[in-house]
């Protein structure tokens, strides 16, 4: 089965690779909200993963979105115009 978006996803996940880790405070000036591994379980259930990226339900109204997410320190941030009202 091939995967339209795996050149896409490769291309994010090296380009946060030679970036490194950010910090929690600036993801937050540039995405807003930024959730770590227990707040985002806490909101939201996880419904699939590719990475660099989560789709997600928001447990209170079902609203469904994607996030971005960095591997260390684990933060998920938001990245796409679905995920701007979660």
């Amino acid at each position: 089965m091939s995967d339209p978006t795996e050149f896409a996803r490769r291309a994010m996940v090296q380009d946060q690779q030679a970036r490194g880790p950010t910090p929690r405070e600036l993801l937050e000036k540039a995405y807003g909200r930024v959730w770590d591994t227990r707040e985002l379980t806490e909101e939201f259930e996880v419904i699939s993963f590719l990475a660099p990226l989560v789709c997600v339900r928001r447990k209170r109204d079902g609203q469904q979105g994607s996030l971005s997410f960095q591997p260390s320190p684990r933060l998920y941030f938001d990245s796409s115009k679905t995920a701007k009202t979660l």
